[in-house]
């Protein structure tokens, strides 16, 4: 691939900031470890600091069963932790996978606030609560499996994925009840 003309009217900065990269969907991790290696083989560690694929950690119910996976966050992005010149632009704008910066225009990358760097990162540390992602919808009819009121079945209708519990209404005694219950004691019908 032919190297880009420098670009005059690129704003180049001092300042070393986070840009956001737009990569093919599917190749993050791919575009973290060839970028690593390009910054490595080109002697970049003095402009370009840290690549990450945002991410986040989720616990999945499915059939009664946690599961806890990393999410993305933001499909197709890539951050990267730089000092923005033409040399450092041309190493990541060329890496493999990589569709271009994030910004106003094609030739002029826009840095993440501070803000939004602090809270994706403070996200994927899993400092903000983990979520739990229940394969319910409201209105669902489900089983309940376990507890009191096995046997019984219901209607979904709440679901807080923060804690993974499921508000059931259940008919006892000829009238809905509400039952709060915990995903695992449920499956959908």
């Amino acid at each position: 691939m032919a190297e880009p003309k420098k670009n005059e009217n690129m704003k180049l900065s001092k300042e070393r900031h986070w840009y956001a990269i737009h990569t093919y969907s599917g190749y993050e991790d791919a575009v973290v470890r060839y970028l690593k290696q390009r910054i490595e083989s080109m002697f970049m560690t003095d402009k370009i600091f840290n690549v990450i694929v945002p991410k986040e950690v989720k616990i999945k119910v499915k059939g009664g069963k946690r599961y806890t996976m990393e999410e993305k966050i933001y499909p197709g992005y890539v951050l990267v932790d730089m000092i923005l010149d033409h040399d450092s632009w041309s190493v990541v704008r060329n890496t493999p996978r990589v569709t271009g910066f994030i910004g106003a225009d094609t030739t002029t990358p826009t840095p993440l606030s501070n803000e939004e760097v602090s809270t994706l990162l403070s996200k994927m540390e899993g400092e903000e609560t983990t979520k739990f992602t229940v394969d319910l919808k409201v209105d669902d009819v489900v089983h309940i499996t376990d507890g009191p009121f096995k046997e019984q079945e219901g209607k979904v209708a709440e679901i807080d994925e923060e804690h993974g519990k499921i508000k059931v209404l259940v008919p006892i005694f000829g009238r809905d009840t509400l039952l709060e219950l915990d995903s695992l004691q449920v499956r959908k019908i």
